[in-house]
């Protein structure tokens, strides 16, 4: 399988070393930048399932062709319309494209430029960053992918994956019923950025206030409602396992979102993870306040970061 990876970030970078790693003929469509340092350095990945350093394809914007059997794109949401027209001169009759992005909103837009018959559904569970000298390090051991068709055209395609990616460290399943493993994905995630957002702490600080549990259900209680009106009500098993998350007093952790906003990020993905479920509500005539007031919060901090 003749793969393309837009970018080399902590994301598809690292994916794209896995792939490479499985057999798979990867190029990554990369800035002159990042082109220039992956010839000198090479891809580095750091990560306790493998290291991973070696020379690498690449391929920029003007000399890109539609010569690929897949595309796997790992953009943020806001970057999206960009890395749209990056990825479309390499498009060709048959090629299909794997997001791995936050959010359900996104897969509509990717649907309207390319058609749903090209866009896989995809879900990734991992933690990665880009780091100064340009390596990417994983934190942890979590390596989850899960694909699945969202038409029937592309299951061929969905098990071709599947099989690559049984090669590699990553722990990787084919679903069913991948809408819901999208829907189910982006709830944990909004519930999670909803608090820890709007309170500026990690889960064990929240709940060992007096009403942050309460406060915490309601949140997934907004978040679940939305998924239930749109035909998507979470499993018993992910509801659980939300709530033991979320619900753990001793769990340093917050969401990537909010570890953005420590860093003083000039730009969030809040429209696709928390503007869309609050307009989603609005639609279904659903309370939500507590995702109401994050995405006022969100937007406050944007504004201010663009004066900044």
């Amino acid at each position: 399988m003749k793969i393309l990876v837009l970018g080399a970030g902590a994301i598809g970078g690292y994916y794209g070393a896995r792939l490479i790693e499985a057999g798979a003929d990867v190029t990554f469509l990369v800035r002159a930048a990042r082109a220039t340092r992956l010839a000198e350095s090479g891809l580095i990945v750091r990560s306790e399932l493998g290291e991973f350093r070696q020379s690498v394809k690449t391929v920029v914007s003007a000399t890109v062709r539609p010569e690929y059997d897949l595309i796997l794109l790992t953009c943020k949401g806001y970057d999206l319309e960009l890395a749209m027209d990056a990825i479309a001169p390499a498009v060709g009759p048959d090629t299909g494209i794997l997001p791995f992005l936050n959010g359900v909103s996104v897969y509509d837009r990717l649907d309207a430029r390319f058609g749903r018959r090209r866009v896989l559904g995809g879900v990734a569970r991992i933690a990665t960053m880009l780091e100064r000298d340009g390596a990417i390090a994983h934190y942890g051991s979590l390596d989850s992918v899960t694909v699945g068709a969202r038409n029937p055209s592309q299951q061929q395609q969905v098990e071709e994956l599947h099989a690559i990616f049984a090669q590699t460290p990553s722990s990787c399943a084919i679903s069913d019923n991948i809408e819901q493993a999208l829907w189910d994905k982006w709830m944990m995630i909004a519930s999670a950025a909803l608090m820890t957002c709007l309170m500026r702490g990690t889960v064990a600080e929240i709940c060992r206030t007096q009403d942050g549990k309460a406060l915490m259900n309601r949140a997934m209680a907004e978040c679940a409602g939305v998924a239930a009106k749109e035909g998507y009500p979470l499993p018993e098993p992910v509801r659980a396992q939300m709530e033991a998350r979320l619900l753990d007093a001793s769990l340093n952790w917050m969401a990537s979102m909010a570890r953005d906003i420590a860093l003083g990020a000039s730009r969030l993905e809040s429209d696709n993870i928390v503007g869309d479920l609050v307009r989603r509500a609005k639609a279904f005539g659903l309370d939500a306040p507590i995702a109401q007031a994050a995405y006022c919060h969100l937007q406050v901090y944007e504004a201010k970061q663009q004066v900044n």
